[in-house]
């Protein structure tokens, strides 16, 4: 019996197949990490914003339980104080997730989290509506098919833009996401996107995790086994970049156009796009 324990636990620290808890995949941290119903993150008080967002994602998070409400407010866990409303108002920029809102669909309390200012960084609007949505979708769309996903993303802090508001919130140059698929074929990959509008395909962002982690001094899923780590973010696994958006797959019915009744984040004027959204 004692024998069997045995070799499960060396089993356990061995087989690369073997999945670990999810805190333990997240990234590494200089301050105290808050934690979030469904996701993590690292505070950086200087920026006024995460280091890092740390989540696991699945297929359930992705259905559409939860309804988007824009309910952005200021993080009551942040002990020094998130950055607030007031200072992207007026800014030009968006109040840009880090973990996506449309991630989180898994219910109510999952969706509402991702408003909280902590999550927010500044993204140019063409940025964070163009290629950094397509990324989102993008690993929306991986998940789909590999059903689980260990994910971190934030800003580098290199070639900053300047700040907004009075609490000084930074505007990256950069931004990162690298990604762990720890089901069947191990694989791993970055990115790392500037804060502009973008022309080029994502696919022409893709990095390894490694060169991720020498931009940010961030060590990510350090847990692994150091063999396991050390050969996956030295390496782009093989991620098909679709050209199929993740919401054409996930709902196929047909819906009305109608007149968006939204406020654009950047202008507070009423938004003059056309949508499929009733809400």
């Amino acid at each position: 019996m004692y024998k069997i324990y045995l070799l499960l636990f060396i089993g356990f620290f061995i087989n690369p197949n073997i999945e670990q808890d999810d805190d333990s995949l997240r990234p590494t941290s200089k301050t105290e990490v808050i934690k979030h119903t469904y996701y993590q993150l690292e505070y950086s008080e200087k920026h006024e914003q995460a280091r890092w967002v740390y989540y696991t994602l699945t297929t359930d998070f992705i259905n559409v339980n939860g309804v988007r409400k824009d309910n952005f407010r200021i993080d009551p866990f942040i002990k020094t104080k998130s950055a607030t409303l007031e200072d992207y108002k007026g800014s030009g920029y968006d109040r840009g997730h880090l973990c996506p809102a449309a991630a989180m669909k898994l219910n109510q309390k999952a969706m509402d989290e991702t408003f909280y200012m902590s999550n927010m960084s500044p993204q140019h609007p063409s940025f964070n509506r163009g290629k950094w949505k397509s990324l989102e979708s993008q690993v929306r769309t991986w998940v789909i098919k590999e059903k689980k996903l260990h994910i971190a993303t934030g800003a580098i802090f290199d070639n900053n833009i300047g700040t907004i508001g009075t609490n000084k919130v930074t505007i990256p140059g950069y931004y990162y996401k690298v990604i762990y698929d720890p089901t069947g074929e191990q694989k791993m990959i970055g990115f790392i996107m500037p804060n502009r509008k973008i022309e080029n395909s994502i696919n022409e962002y893709k990095v390894t995790v490694d060169e991720v982690e020498r931009k940010t001094g961030i060590d990510f899923f350090s847990a692994l086994p150091d063999n396991i780590e050390n050969n996956l973010e030295s390496t782009i696994g093989n991620w098909k970049i679709s050209k199929t958006s993740t919401t054409s797959k996930l709902n196929t019915s047909k819906s009305t156009v109608t007149q968006c009744k939204g406020v654009a984040k950047s202008t507070d004027q009423r938004c003059k796009n056309m949508t499929t959204n009733s809400n």
